[in-house]
């Protein structure tokens, strides 16, 4: 099984949103609302850092300056103010009980996602964790997908996250997709192809027993 991470496993929007506005601010630039950097989580740091430029009217040949300032301030507090998604922890036990490797797949960047799951007490469950940075493409592109189960062994996969992204990678991927309706997605929850939603982590373990099942 592979998760996504932000929006996800973590409400991590808070830090994002912090080390934006430090990146803005080490710049001479006007702060963003938390709900604007909410709505540019998912395609990873390059496209999240564009958008922000966007909306600030900074030229484009700034980027990867801006790109390195961002990472600079998320590097220093990448888990201050995250929080894991409730009941997360107990559903990751009881799915590595009933025999699941787990891992993650995130447009994050490796060393990130692998610094807020370790600070957070969630790096123990997982024996896969590919970062957006760590291959050539990013998601919704389904190459980080399928390499994340390959790195778990292979075999029936499923994946579980909160977007957009998510939904279109695991279709990309023929991999059957769960939604987590609780996260950073945009569109209503019909519209994204699913084999099934829930909006609570203590609902998962069942979920994943019927959906193999069928």
């Amino acid at each position: 099984m592979v998760f996504d991470l932000d929006g996800t496993l973590v409400d991590s929007v808070a830090d994002i949103h912090a080390a934006t506005n430090r990146m803005l601010h080490e710049v001479a630039l006007q702060p963003l609302d938390l709900a604007t950097v909410r709505g540019f989580i998912g395609h990873g740091v390059p496209r999240l850092v564009a958008q922000v430029m966007e909306t600030r009217a900074v030229t484009p040949a700034r980027h990867d300056e801006m790109v390195r300032v961002f990472l600079r301030h998320y590097r220093a507090a990448p888990a201050d103010l995250t929080d894991v998604i409730q009941d997360v922890p107990a559903a990751l036990e009881e799915l590595r009980r009933e025999g699941h490797a787990l891992g993650v797949c995130t447009n994050k960047p490796g060393e990130l996602a692998r610094a807020v799951l370790d600070r957070l007490g969630l790096a123990c469950h997982f024996s896969a964790v590919l970062g957006g940075d760590e291959v050539p493409v990013a998601k919704p592109d389904p190459a980080p997908l399928i390499e994340t189960v390959s790195r778990l062994g292979g075999g029936p996969a499923i994946y579980v996250g909160d977007s957009e992204v998510d939904a279109d990678t695991a279709r990309r991927a023929d991999v059957p997709f769960l939604l987590y309706t609780e996260g950073y997605r945009k569109r209503p929850v019909e519209e994204l192809p699913a084999a099934a939603t829930f909006d609570s982590f203590a609902a998962l373990p069942s979920l994943v027993r019927r959906v193999l099942k069928h």
